[in-house]
């Protein structure tokens, strides 16, 4: 009975790491995407509301291993594998259109060249205290 429940505990522990490593909705999944900037995965895009599970691309189109998807420009034409099985132009937008590279790739944004330092006014000199004026003479 012991090896039982603790069969179970162990494939329910198992089952919520896996859940744990994948880019659910509110995480993001980042990989390098070269000149045309990186990409970003984004779970909230690619989940439950969309109609998809996790098992409709894993393993069977990107495995699970951080580091194992390679893809190249050349892939992005190819509609059986990776991203063009849906990103085909019917399921969802095309990745061969130029026109839609920015929804996927994201250019690092160069900062904004820092403001010429402006040089500040002196500061006027503090007026004198005001002295009291002298006291008139009493008339009698």
């Amino acid at each position: 009975m012991k090896i039982t429940v603790m069969s179970v505990l162990l494939i329910i522990a198992i089952a919520f790491v896996g859940s744990a490593i994948a880019s659910g909705p509110g995480k993001t999944v980042e990989y390098p995407g070269g000149e045309q900037g990186k990409v970003i995965f984004k779970g909230d895009t690619h989940g439950v509301k969309q109609g998809m599970k996790c098992p409709d691309c894993h393993p069977k189109l990107f495995q699970m291993k951080k580091g194992s998807l390679k893809m190249t420009k050349e892939d992005h034409g190819d509609t059986t594998k990776g991203c063009g099985v849906c990103h085909n132009g019917e399921k969802a937008f095309s990745q061969s259109n130029e026109a839609d590279c920015g929804k996927c790739h994201i250019k690092e944004e160069a900062p904004a060249p820092a403001a010429p330092a402006v040089p500040e006014a002196p500061a006027a000199p503090a007026a004198p205290p005001e002295q009291p004026a002298p006291a008139e003479p009493e008339k009698k």
